[in-house]
Parts: structure tokens; sequence; C-alpha cells
């Protein structure tokens, strides 16, 4: 792999806000009323990542939340179940031992949610969640790191975080709302991809702005200069704040309109989400529901 003083030639990294701003909301205006459709509404659930990451979880309330994801289908026949569990390293076994249907089991790992740990404890843990049974892996980049222009280190790091991952999906969060502009995360984005991300992934969700349009925006333009460029399909995972169903149907709209029909299922696109579910299912079925 070249020096990441060259990582980023031949792609157009010099856009600003102001234009990107614009174009969101010329998609959103003009595209999004034709993706208000249960049909759609029934895509992006079997896209959510069902996503558990308090400090207060515990193995029972773990539990109860794969107990509902196993017994889905058994009350709603005709909606496919959501996409991937995401909890937090010590919760990967308590899913595996109770999970009795095909769903991945996602971790975050690498020091998450601020990646401010040594590099040899984020492959250690990173290791440690695939040896556990996790399928994917969500892990941080080093922001500071890559704001302060060290993005030798950061390259390292999502390299060696790479390897460990073995046979795991590898998505990378970006943490977009500290990366400030649209300019830095089409890097970031660049710089993930090139280092192997299988997804990349807006925010972590503790932090503030979390998951936005206009990051979705840039990113998924990111993600199909990248395909163009290698042939490449990476994944676009937009993860905080995502809470109604008119949000999920802005991110699902964005995807559509820049990377196509190809992206619109859950091996290329992801909401990470806990609440969005039931408005969800609710705007599906139109009774009132609290499922999860």
């Amino acid at each position: 792999m070249s020096s990441t003083d060259d990582f980023f030639k031949g792609y157009k990294t010099k856009i600003t806000d102001a234009e990107v701003k614009e174009a969101v909301a010329k998609i959103i205006t003009t595209k999004t009323a034709e993706n208000k459709t249960k049909a759609v509404y029934k895509t992006i659930f079997n896209c959510i990542d069902l996503t558990s990451l308090n400090h207060t979880d515990s193995e029972e309330s773990i539990k109860k939340m794969i107990q509902k994801v196993n017994d889905f289908n058994k009350k709603y026949i005709d909606i496919a179940p959501i996409a991937a569990i995401c909890v937090y390293p010590s919760m990967i076994n308590t899913v595996k031992e109770n999970l009795n249907i095909p769903v991945p089991i996602a971790a975050v790992s690498g020091g998450f949610p601020s990646s401010q740990t040594f590099i040899e404890i984020k492959i250690a843990e990173t290791g440690l969640c695939v040896l556990e049974g996790a399928t994917e892996i969500d892990t941080v980049i080093s922001v500071g790191k890559f704001l302060s222009g060290n993005l030798e280190t950061v390259k390292e790091e999502l390299i060696e975080t790479k390897a460990a991952c073995k046979n795991a999906h590898l998505k990378v969060i970006l943490e977009t709302g500290s990366l400030q502009t649209s300019e830095n995360i089409k890097k970031a984005a660049i710089l993930a991809m090139r280092c192997g991300a299988d997804f990349i992934k807006t925010s972590t969700g503790k932090t503030e702005p979390a998951a936005t349009l206009e990051a979705a925006y840039v990113m998924c333009e990111t993600i199909k200069e990248f395909h163009t460029k290698t042939g490449e399909k990476v994944g676009f995972k937009a993860a905080g704040g995502i809470v109604t169903t008119e949000d999920a149907v802005n991110y699902y709209t964005i995807v559509k309109n820049i990377l196509g029909n190809d992206w619109l299922n859950n091996q290329l696109f992801r909401i990470g989400a806990s609440r969005l579910a039931n408005n969800l299912l609710t705007a599906i079925t139109d009774k009132n529901e609290n499922y999860f």
C-alpha cells in the first residue's frame, strides 16, 4: 500500500459544506416522497443493526432482546428480521448462546467509543471479539490523530485491525460529527476503504452531532467513486440519532439516489438503531407497536 501522501490522488477531495448541503436538500425535496411505502419500510427494517450499547446492559437485558429476535417471525410472518445484533464485547457470548436464528453478531471494538487506547489493546480486543463469536466488528478511527494529520498511524491501526478481524467484516466508524468538514469526512472515508473497510459508518452515537444526511451524502459519493476506481463494493452504515421512520427513509433515499438499487439490501446498507425498529413496525402494520 502506498504512503498516505498518495491516498487521495485521483479523488475529488476539495468539496465544500455548502455544496453538500445544497445537494442533500435537492435529493430529499425531490426524491423522498416516492420512498414512503410499506415495501421500503420493510427493506429498511431488514437493514437494522439492532443495537444495545448502554452502560446498564446486563446478561438479562441482552437475553430479553435476543428472545425478541428469536420470536420475531412468529408474530411478524411477512417481515424479514433485522440484519444484525450489535453489542459490547462482554455480551458476545450471551448473544451467541441465546440466538437461535442466523443473524450476524456485531461487536464494537478497539477502545469504543473514543478509540483512545493503545494499539495493542485495540488489536487484542478485536481478535478476542472474533474468537468469542463476533462476525462483524465496528471500530472507530483515531479521530484525534486524523485531525492532527497523523494519517500514517491511523492507516497502520486500521490495517492491523482488519487483519485481526480475520473473516469477520470490518465496519469503520468515522465519527463524522467530530471531523468538522465535508472534506475531512471524504478523506477519512477514502482512508478507511483503502485500509480494507467492508463498511464505513457515520457515528458511534455517543457524540453530537451524530449521523447527518450531509455526512451520509459525502460517504456515499465516496463509496461510489471508490467503486468506480476499484470495482469493490463497500457498504454504508448510518448510526446515531436515527429514530423516526422519516429519518430512516431520508437515509434510504440518499443511498438509493447515489449508489443505486444494488446497495439497498443489508449486505451493503445498515442503520444502527434501537428505537427505530418499533417505529418502522408501527408504520408497516398501522398499529402502535412496542415489540422491541
